[in-house]
């Protein structure tokens, strides 16, 4: 069970959110943004699913927990990785068949207590009413991990047979110690392993004993970090069979975490105890998790900063290896200073993971959204440099734009495909059969059909949309007879400059050479044009 597209309205902060897009191989969803973004109320979405009538119906308040506006009814809509649909949308709607499950934050670490049910793990009846409350319910967790070893080993003796102490072991032992080892550190002197347990009795709770170096220390003298970590491990331990085939849902799980710590907790948790046919959401500011997301080809990341909560928004996962995610952790006097020595280059969508390939000296490239995200990193920030397409920009355009923003590089050609494409690029692969003068002529033919029908309508409704206009609009030229020119020549040089090879030209001519973009990017003459634009 894996979502891949959630829609809430009229829901806590927002009016219309959706997010869609995730890939099924998400086994995480990490959401990021400032304090207040609305990452909880996704939570609250997922809590409000699995809820059934009565909840509604008791208590004040209780609607008006959930509704933005009194007199709408809140919606929420799922759809899942098999196209399975969920939606309610209503308060007496039940969810059935579906598990979603759900922790408030850790922040605050309970006690453990004689007060326990063990049987409200099976339904998940012991979760907190609302997920702004505390989450208590390790005390059960920890009874039930204990009652599990109890019956273990007492269940063989009436049968007149041995309990199997070794299976025991590997079977509720080691998989705690194994992860705590993991996650703390392999060194087994400083890392808390667990020793023993003593049960409750009527007036006595029960213990979690561990052991760190030649000190045995109860649950309750752990640091606060640890106790996190525990408590974390011991409700995958206890709960993951209930796990299978549901969404998780944790709300921040990473306070009091040094960065190495976080970025291996969630590794350990994604890769060990969430089961294959489950999902993980949680939340964080914290560097280590962020790391590990953007790291992880099992993830992805949504950001929620700066949302207008009144408005319709739709979010996508962070394309990855962008540095943009880290600067809910790090400040950017901080990012840029642990990058002082290299070149940062904020590129379009995900050409970054192409550009790299280039291997230039002392420079990243890092995607970001679009070309309008490109300039106004560049606008806030000049320590950035950034790389754009072209679009139909004219000579002049660019040549006053790069005046005053000199660290903002303009592709010569339309966009980045124009570089894979060009004749030239493909004639240093020199792919069997290829003819240049042959491709030459199918690019030109394909400019003439669609010059008049497709390209030069284009021209206009693009230039509406470029933020360098919005920001100065001397920066516009009048008119744009120069553009028109240039794609009415027959010059390649000239109309290349503007013919779209990534939408406009069908690349029927080049499918029996079997291009991957991968080597394309690789050859002297793409290196070449683009190091003359980085570094002019």
């Amino acid at each position: 069970m894996r979502i891949t597209n959630l829609k809430i309205e009229n829901f806590k902060r927002f009016t219309d959110l959706s997010i869609e897009q995730i890939p099924e191989s998400a086994k995480l969803v990490l959401l990021i943004g400032s304090n207040g973004s609305g990452k909880s109320s996704v939570f609250d979405a997922f809590d409000w699913l699995k809820k059934n009538v009565y909840h509604f119906s008791v208590g004040p308040g209780k609607k008006d927990y959930y509704q933005k506006k009194a007199e709408i009814d809140p919606s929420v809509k799922v759809i899942l990785s098999d196209g399975v649909t969920i939606h309610k949308k209503d308060f007496a709607k039940e969810i059935d068949n579906y598990r979603f499950i759900g922790r408030s934050s850790n922040r605050i670490v309970p006690h453990i207590t004689n007060q326990y049910n063990p049987e409200e793990i099976v339904k998940d009846t012991d979760a907190p009413k609302s997920y702004i409350e505390n989450d208590t319910r390790f005390t059960n967790d920890v009874y039930s991990y204990i009652q599990q070893i109890n019956n273990a080993l007492r269940e063989p003796v009436f049968s007149g047979r041995s309990a199997d102490t070794y299976q025991i072991f590997q079977d509720f032992i080691a998989p705690l110690n194994t992860s705590l080892l993991t996650i703390l550190g392999e060194e087994g002197r400083t890392t808390i392993q667990i020793a023993e347990f003593e049960d409750a009795g009527p007036q006595k709770n029960a213990k979690l004993i561990f052991k760190k170096g030649e000190s045995k220390i109860n649950y309750d003298l752990l640091s606060h970090g640890e106790k996190q970590i525990v408590i974390l491990l011991l409700n995958f331990i206890v709960r993951r069979k209930y796990y299978e085939d549901a969404i998780i849902f944790i709300d921040e799980m990473d306070c009091h975490l040094n960065t190495s710590i976080q970025y291996r907790l969630l590794e350990e948790i994604v890769t060990k105890w969430i089961p294959d046919s489950a999902q993980l959401w949680t939340a964080s500011h914290a560097l280590g998790f962020i790391d590990y997301a953007n790291k992880s080809e099992q993830a992805a990341i949504i950001d929620f900063d700066l949302l207008d909560f009144d408005l319709p928004q739709v979010l996508f996962p962070q394309p990855k290896s962008s540095l943009e995610v880290y600067e809910i952790a790090i400040p950017k006097v901080v990012l840029f200073e642990l990058m002082k020595d290299r070149k940062l280059v904020v590129c379009e969508n995900q050409n970054d993971e192409y550009y790299n390939l280039l291997l230039l000296p002392d420079t990243i490239f890092v995607g970001v959204k679009d070309a309008r995200d490109v300039f106004l990193h560049i606008k806030r920030d000049a320590r950035y440099h950034s790389v754009r397409d072209r679009d139909f920009l004219s000579d002049e355009e660019i040549k006053r734009i790069r005046e005053e923003y000199p660290n903002h590089h303009i592709l010569e050609y339309y966009d980045f495909e124009n570089y894979l494409y060009h004749p030239d690029n493909i004639a240093e692969i020199a792919p069997e059969g290829f003819s240049i003068e042959k491709y030459i002529e199918e690019i030109s033919a394909q400019k003439k059909l669609k010059l008049n029908r497709k390209i030069l309508p284009a021209l206009m409704a693009s230039r509406l949309t470029y933020e360098e206009f919005k920001t100065n609009p001397k920066f516009k030229d009048k008119e744009v007879e120069t553009i028109v020119a240039d794609l009415e020549s027959d010059d390649l040089e000239r109309f290349y400059k503007y013919f779209d090879m990534k939408e406009q030209f069908d690349k029927s001519i080049l499918a029996p050479f079997n291009l991957k973009k991968e080597d394309l990017v690789r050859t002297n003459w793409f290196k070449q044009q683009i190091q003359q634009i980085i570094n002019p």
